[in-house]
Order: structure tokens, then C-alpha cells, then sequence
């Protein structure tokens, strides 16, 4: 749908916009900037974000692509780290199109 020349997202956007914001606030609220991607899902679940855990691993390898963040591979769980570009964009001093804005004060 186009409103004036600009895409009004639809709710899966919004919702992924969200998912994003939150996978990179818990991420810089956590001790050592870093969580594996079980505790991105209860984290996510507790806020009334149910994503799976691939759709979890899909946002961050998204968020990876844009500096955000980084991960790796240990045994069998995906540990997601914060990047100095996600820490700015989860406190609101950047801005990346499809993550979803921190309100004043957030």
C-alpha cells in the first residue's frame, strides 16, 4: 500500500521493527553485551513477542548485515553479541530503517 509516496508498513513489518529494537536493548542491558538466542526467545516471549527461534536467528543474521550485531556458533546455540553500532541504535543515537525507534526517555 502507498500512502503519499511512501510504503505504510504492514504489521509483520512493525512487528519484525519491534523484535529488533527489543533483540538489541536486551542485548545492552545484559552484563557483557551478549546472549544466546534461548534467552532472546523467553526474553522475547515475556514482552508478547512470540517468535520461534529460527525467526529469532533470521532477525539477528538481518541485524549482522547491518553492523548491529555479531555471532557465533558454540555447540549447539547461537550466541548473539552487541556491535558499538547496535548499542547506538538500541539507545537511540542512530537510526536503521527497519528497526524500530526508542521513544524519549526509553
Amino acid at each position: 500500500m502507498i500512502v503519499g509516496g511512501n510504503s505504510v508498513p504492514g504489521l509483520r513489518d512493525i512487528l519484525r521493527a519491534s523484535a529488533r529494537l527489543a533483540i538489541l536493548r536486551f542485548l545492552a542491558d545484559d552484563s557483557d553485551y551478549r546472549l544466546n538466542t534461548s534467552v532472546l526467545e523467553d526474553a522475547l516471549v515475556a514482552i508478547g513477542l512470540d517468535l520461534t527461534r529460527g525467526q529469532i536467528e533470521t532477525e539477528c543474521a538481518w541485524l549482522e548485515e547491518r553492523d548491529c550485531v555479531a555471532s557465533e556458533r558454540v555447540g549447539t546455540v547461537t550466541v548473539i553479541r552487541l556491535t558499538e553500532r547496535g548499542g547506538d541504535v538500541a539507545a537511540g543515537r542512530v537510526r536503521v530503517e527497519g528497526v524500530k525507534r526508542p521513544g524519549p526517555g526509553a
